[in-house]
């Protein structure tokens, strides 16, 4: 597959797929600044469940969120073979903690299936969508519906 940047066909878009645990999720790529090694986060009192701490990121302070804990699966005890996706939601940047991205797909509208009607609320309130792709299932996650307003304040 080749990464090179190339004109999208209308209603294409290309997106970060990424693994939590054995399941596939994505997220637009407009979405992504960067993708960056586990770095060990300072904890953050009173924080939610789902922010594992903060890192400095070129002096900045970056939230990171365990996304699997955020998608109400089991807590992820990172290791070095993690990665953090630098990612824009809403108007905060926050770091996702994710096991691996395993690639950058182009897709259309119509290539994204609806999310069955027997997910819970909260795969309703983030799944945008699945993808099919070469025997994979992927589901599309809208990053801004993740966190209500209160909580990317609180991240």
């Amino acid at each position: 597959m080749s990464y090179a940047v190339k004109n999208l066909a209308q209603g294409a878009r290309e997106l970060i797929a990424f693994r939590i645990g054995d399941q596939e999720f994505s997220v637009n790529i407009m979405s992504v600044r960067e993708i960056r090694g586990w770095t060990q986060a300072t904890p953050m009192p009173h924080a939610p469940h789902y922010v594992m701490g903060v890192i400095n990121l070129r002096g900045a302070v970056l939230p990171i969120i365990d996304l699997s804990s955020r998608l109400g699966m089991k807590p992820v005890e990172p290791t070095a073979r993690h990665v953090i996706i630098v990612a824009q939601v809403r108007a905060k940047v926050v770091g996702l903690l994710v096991d691996a991205v395993s690639d950058i797909l182009t897709v259309t509208d119509d290539s994204i299936q609806p999310v069955p009607e027997i997910s819970s609320d909260l795969e309703r309130q983030y799944a945008r969508g699945i993808l099919s792709i070469d025997r994979r299932m992927i589901c599309l996650v809208e990053l801004d519906s993740l966190f209500s307003d209160s909580e990317s304040e609180a991240a």
